[in-house]
């Protein structure tokens, strides 16, 4: 089995503006494992980008249990805050702008990363050649933001979010500025670093087209994970091959799963269900006549 990198248990958020109380997370539970490349989908307000700013050491929790590698995320001081997101994780926003400096080329926003983190001015050299070889953007190491396409900056911004050899990557909408050849240009990148360097990469999209390019999606409905859709290859008898996608609904550790609204409009599912024990599954039925 493999190993898991991020664990979430019953993790709540909750934002006060002035005298009115919001809850971002009610509950949530996750788990991510090592080397996994995970698509985190959901409707604007669902909760998904305030998972992703608290796994990635920007918010905190208000309670439950957050976990990545040995760090307990509910526990952490200021300085470890920092070190934390130095060392282990990376982070890629939506707003090319947000992720790099104006008045820095791309080599030099690479480096400084390791510059902060006090790494050896050879090593950080041989780092940074290295990030613009594997993003594809080497002919990009002496342009500054501006003399770059979205695309190219994207890259040099995943490029950045590397250069400390995090262990985890996450990436906040990474394509949502950008049309869809160069969506799929940024998303292979994420791809190909998730494959070559073995890092963890957790991405939240809207993006269907996005979500599709991954094994895992996990849906985000109403603060909590609602489903999962795993994807494999298969064979056929000539040879071919083929994606089989399966979707499967997600239970919490009170037992409780979210029916998907589709399902719950098309048999008029409402307050009250049915349940029926059979050997191998559960069936639910309307509260009317079974049928």
């Amino acid at each position: 089995m493999s190993e898991a990198l991020i664990v979430c248990e019953s993790l709540v958020r909750i934002y006060q503006t002035g005298s009115i109380e919001v809850q971002a997370l009610q509950g949530l539970d996750l788990v991510v494992n090592r080397g996994e490349m995970v698509a985190v989908v959901g409707a604007s307000g669902s909760g998904k980008s305030t998972l992703l700013s608290i796994l990635a050491g920007i918010d905190a929790p208000t309670a439950g249990k957050a976990r990545v590698e040995d760090w307990d995320l509910l526990a952490m001081s200021r300085a470890d805050r920092v070190r934390y997101r130095r060392e282990t994780v990376g982070f890629v926003r939506q707003q090319t702008a947000s992720n790099l400096v104006p008045y820095l080329t791309s080599r030099q926003v690479i480096d400084l990363p390791m510059v902060a983190a006090r790494k050896p001015a050879r090593e950080r050299r041989e780092r940074t050649e290295e990030l613009l070889d594997a993003l594809g953007v080497t002919g990009c190491a002496d342009r500054r933001p501006g003399q770059m396409s979205g695309g190219q900056q994207q890259r040099v911004a995943i490029a950045v979010a590397l250069a400390n050899r995090p262990h985890v990557l996450f990436a906040d909408e990474p394509t949502g500025e950008l049309d869809t050849a160069t969506s799929a240009e940024v998303f292979g990148a994420l791809r190909e670093v998730n494959r070559r360097y073995g890092v963890t990469v957790v991405v939240v999209t809207h993006d269907a087209e996005v979500s599709g390019q991954v094994e895992r999606t996990v849906a985000i409905r109403d603060g909590r994970t609602s489903s999962e859709v795993l994807r494999r290859t298969a064979t056929d008898e000539d040879g071919g091959t083929h994606v089989i996608a399966e979707e499967y609904a997600v239970m919490d550790r009170a037992g409780r799963v979210q029916i998907p609204r589709e399902y719950r409009d098309a048999l008029q599912l409402t307050r009250r269900v049915r349940l029926a024990l059979e050997s191998t599954h559960v069936q639910i039925h309307p509260d009317q006549e079974i049928r």
